[in-house]
């Protein structure tokens, strides 16, 4: 962690983004109607995802740093949640849906890690 000198070179953060990216393209073939209910709702979670772990990141406190992980943890699910809404619905293949699942998955452990390491340094 001692060559991180923004949140720009945490990894985690990069994979969020590029998760959100694929969010965005699969949202975006969903119906019209939705756009205001579903797709606002599953791109606002998921862009809150490296938002929170940017916004953690620019903090002083490593404690404020673990707050906003958690907060980056709890859109990451609700943006799951959505998904799997969205497959329910017939707006995603199961394909689709299990690209973006094992994506979120990845970013899950990588926060749980970045969280863990932020507590050790703590202590």
């Amino acid at each position: 962690m001692s060559a991180v000198r923004s949140y720009r070179d945490l990894e985690v953060w990069k994979k969020a983004v590029s998760w959100t990216e694929l969010v965005y393209r699969a949202s975006s073939l969903w119906p019209t109607d939705e756009r205001f209910g579903l797709t606002s709702q599953v791109r606002r979670s998921s862009v809150s995802i490296a938002s929170n772990i940017a916004e953690g990141a620019a903090r002083h406190g490593t404690a404020d740093f673990r707050r906003f992980i958690g907060i980056a943890q709890g859109s990451l699910a609700e943006a799951e949640t959505q998904l799997l809404i969205a497959y329910r619905l017939d707006y995603l293949s199961e394909d689709q849906l299990n690209r973006l699942t094992a994506g979120a998955d990845e970013i899950s452990r990588m926060l749980m890690s970045l969280s863990a390491a932020l507590k050790r340094r703590a202590e």
